[in-house]
């Protein structure tokens, strides 16, 4: 008598956590909470995209200052411009519009 009483008590204790672990696994996979997983899971790589995207640009900014300071960059005035600036913006001239050319520098012309 003892023993049927044993699996008795077993199989039910077995069916009930069976029940358990099958409804949880139903209730996992509803369209709802696949939404609200999925949900989640996007916002978490948003956040690691943004701390990538501000480590990147946190040693971009040192990497430069290192350059700069490799290259002497960094040591004039902070309103002068380099040399080669100046010459470019020196040396800069407009385009001249060229007799018999079919090139016109009216952007709005249909072409």
């Amino acid at each position: 008598m003892f023993r049927r009483t044993f699996w008795f008590t077993a199989g039910a204790a077995a069916g009930v956590w069976a029940t358990t672990k099958v409804n949880r696994k139903i209730k996992q996979l509803t369209p709802e909470s696949l939404a609200a997983r999925a949900a989640n899971k996007a916002v978490e790589a948003g956040h690691r995209l943004k701390d990538f995207a501000l480590d990147v640009r946190d040693n971009m900014v040192q990497r430069e200052a290192e350059l700069g300071e490799a290259l002497g960059i960094n040591d004039r005035p902070a309103g002068e411009l380099p040399a080669r600036r100046v010459a470019a913006i020196e040396n800069r001239t407009r385009p001249k519009y060229v007799e018999g050319s079919t090139h016109s520098n009216n952007r709005n012309e249909d072409h």
